[in-house]
């Protein structure tokens, strides 16, 4: 099963998330899109990433995932925050189509992106692992942090709040928002204007941005992300996430 397609709108690649309607990410759909990074920024100009019009991303693959041993799943958490530091780290420019919901793993590469534009309607974009027994994950505290207040982040992290869009404009977390129909043109349109901008320059300034985000994660991430593993085995994260499951 494909798991991404890779659309080329002339200097600008678009990549597709087409793992089934809820875009749920497993081992393959991460690896597919961190295999096909290096082969964009040799040929393109910037990228966009987009899903489907229900679905950006439902986030990980509860179902698959909840089956994994204690080693697997660290191998593959370790994976999914690798592919998004690497698209902050990216050489050009992104942006995500938040064309459908945007929840958990799906909103971390979503603020991983430099723009986010969504589409007015019922689409929903949420951190909502607190609700489900696991922590929110530090490198996704810090992309949500440097965009809200830290009261806001509070409310949507330990709430697990889930926002529409409007909602999410008015937060800063959006960039923007479109009629569905003109959302992804909207986003390549903003990628191509940055793309135009001298590489060099705009790499090293953007490279500014996330530089000591990317080094407060590395110097945390081992510790925390055995606390993670911590949560998502205990008894009663593994009943919640088998709950949760059943929603897939």
């Amino acid at each position: 099963m494909e798991r991404i397609a890779l659309e080329a709108h002339d200097e600008v690649a678009l990549l597709r998330l087409t793992h089934r309607t809820p875009n749920a990410l497993d081992p393959e759909t991460v690896a597919a899109i961190r295999e096909a990074l290096p082969r964009i920024a040799a040929s393109f100009g910037g990228l966009v990433l987009a899903g489907n019009g229900k679905f950006f991303s439902i986030g990980l693959d509860v179902p698959r995932l909840l089956s994994f041993g204690r080693e697997e799943m660290s191998a593959f958490w370790n994976g999914f925050e690798d592919l998004a530091v690497e698209l902050l780290e990216f050489p050009l420019p992104t942006a995500c189509a938040v064309t459908g919901h945007a929840t958990g793993g799906g909103a971390i590469l979503a603020l991983a992106c430099d723009l986010r534009f969504g589409a007015a309607g019922r689409r929903l974009f949420a951190l909502n692992e607190v609700q489900i027994g696991v922590p929110v994950p530090y490198l996704a505290h810090l992309l949500l942090a440097r965009l809200v207040s830290d009261r806001t982040a509070l409310d949507i992290e330990w709430r697990s709040r889930f926002l529409e869009p409007e909602e999410a404009l008015r937060l800063g977390i959006l960039d923007g928002l479109v009629a569905p129909e003109e959302l992804e043109a909207q986003a390549v349109a903003a990628v191509r204007e940055l793309g135009r901008l001298p590489r060099q320059a705009l790499a090293v300034t953007r490279g500014h941005r996330n530089r000591q985000l990317v080094a407060e994660f590395r110097a945390r991430r081992a510790a925390l992300n055995a606390e993670f593993l911590d949560c998502w085995f205990s008894p009663r994260a593994q009943e919640l996430l088998a709950a949760a499951a059943k929603r897939f």
